[in-house]
C-alpha cells in the first residue's frame, strides 16, 4: 500500500468514525493524493463547486488538434462528455483559422476541490482553453510548463488590447454553440466586443457567454450536466433567466467595466467579518456523501 492510499484510508477510516469536523483532513488533501480516477462507471457528483467525480478519463496530452498545458498538476481528467467535447471543438477550431487549442485545467483525477486556482472544476465538467492560439502542437512537457498564455484585456480591464483578433470571436461562437455547453464564463471586455460586433440574431450562442471576473487570458467553458446523471446538480439561475431571454446585451453589462472597478469608499469603518470558508476549507463532510466512495474506489 502507497503513502497516499494510506492517507487516504485513515481519513475515512476518521470520518466514518465520526471524528469532530475540527481534526478531520481538508478534502483538497484528500483529492489531491490520488493520481488515478475511480474504478466506477461515469457520474459527476454534487455542483461545480462543491463535489467530485467518479469514473473520470483522462485528455490525451497531445492530440492532432490539441495539446493539454501545465501537465504537472495532473488536472487533465473530466467526465468522457467533456473529453469528447474537447476534441471535437479543437477540430472545429481550425475553420477559424487555429491549429488547434492549448487546454488548461480540467479537473483532478477523482475531482473535489483542489489546493490551487479554482473554486469550481470538481465535476469534471469544467475545462479553461487558453486564450493563444497555438503556435505549434509538438511542445514538450518542459515547454508545457514554462510557456504562457496571453491576455486580450487592457490592463485597467475597461477594454480589450492588441491581442484580440476576430478569430478569437469565431472560436468562441463555435465553443458556445456546441449544444453541450452550459454557459462560458469570460473577461467583461470580451462580452462587450461580442455584443457589439456579433449578429443580435444569434442569442442562443451569445446568451452563453458570461462576463466574469479574471478569464483574460483564458475561457472557461461549463459544460450541462450530461443526460442521465442524477447525481449532478444543474447552475442555477440559468443563463436564459440571467440574460432575460436575450443575449446578455443589456444594461447590466457595462457595471463590470464602470462601477465595478470603482467601488464607492465606506463612509465608516466596516466591522471585521470572519473570513468566508470556501472549497479550499472544505472537509469530506462538505461534500456529498457519495464521494467517499469515490475516494474509497480502487
Amino acid at each position: 500500500m502507497t503513502m497516499r492510499s494510506r492517507i487516504i484510508r485513515l481519513a475515512l477510516a476518521s470520518l466514518l468514525a465520526g471524528a469532530p469536523a475540527s481534526a478531520a483532513p481538508l478534502a483538497t488533501q484528500l483529492f489531491g493524493a490520488v493520481d488515478t480516477p475511480s474504478d466506477q462507471l461515469p457520474m459527476p457528483i454534487g455542483s461545480y463547486e462543491r463535489g467530485c467525480g467518479a469514473g473520470f478519463v483522462e485528455l490525451p496530452e497531445t492530440g492532432p488538434t490539441w495539446q493539454a498545458m501545465r501537465l504537472s498538476r495532473n488536472r487533465n481528467w473530466g467526465m468522457p462528455v467533456t473529453i469528447q467535447y474537447l476534441e471535437d471543438l479543437s477540430a472545429k477550431v481550425q475553420a477559424a483559422g487555429w491549429k488547434g487549442l492549448y487546454i488548461g485545467d480540467i479537473g483532478q483525477p477523482r475531482g473535489g476541490p483542489s489546493a490551487s486556482g479554482h473554486q469550481s472544476h470538481q465535476i469534471g465538467l469544467d475545462v479553461d482553453i487558453w486564450m493563444l492560439p497555438p503556435p505549434r502542437l509538438d511542445l514538450s512537457r518542459q515547454q508545457r510548463e514554462t510557456i504562457s498564455s496571453i491576455s486580450v484585456r487592457s490592463a485597467d480591464q475597461r477594454s480589450l488590447n492588441g491581442n484580440w483578433t476576430q478569430s478569437h470571436a469565431e472560436v468562441l461562437k463555435l465553443a458556445a454553440s456546441d449544444p453541450r455547453v452550459d454557459r462560458i464564463f469570460v473577461t467583461a471586455p470580451v462580452k462587450i466586443e461580442l455584443c457589439r460586433t456579433a449578429k443580435r440574431r444569434d442569442k442562443e450562442w451569445l446568451q452563453k457567454i458570461r462576463p466574469y471576473w479574471g478569464h483574460d487570458e483564458h475561457f472557461h467553458v461549463r459544460l450541462k450536466c450530461p443526460p442521465g446523471a442524477t447525481l449532478c446538480k444543474t447552475q442555477t439561475p440559468t443563463v436564459k433567466e440571467l440574460s432575460k431571454g436575450g443575449d446578455g446585451c443589456d444594461e447590466t453589462l457595462t457595471w463590470w467595466v464602470t462601477d465595478a472597478l470603482n467601488p464607492p469608499k465606506p463612509t465608516k469603518p466596516a466591522k471585521p467579518t470572519p473570513p468566508k470558508r470556501g472549497p479550499r476549507q472544505y472537509t469530506m463532510a462538505d461534500l456529498p456523501k457519495q464521494c467517499t466512495g469515490v475516494l474509497a474506489s480502487p
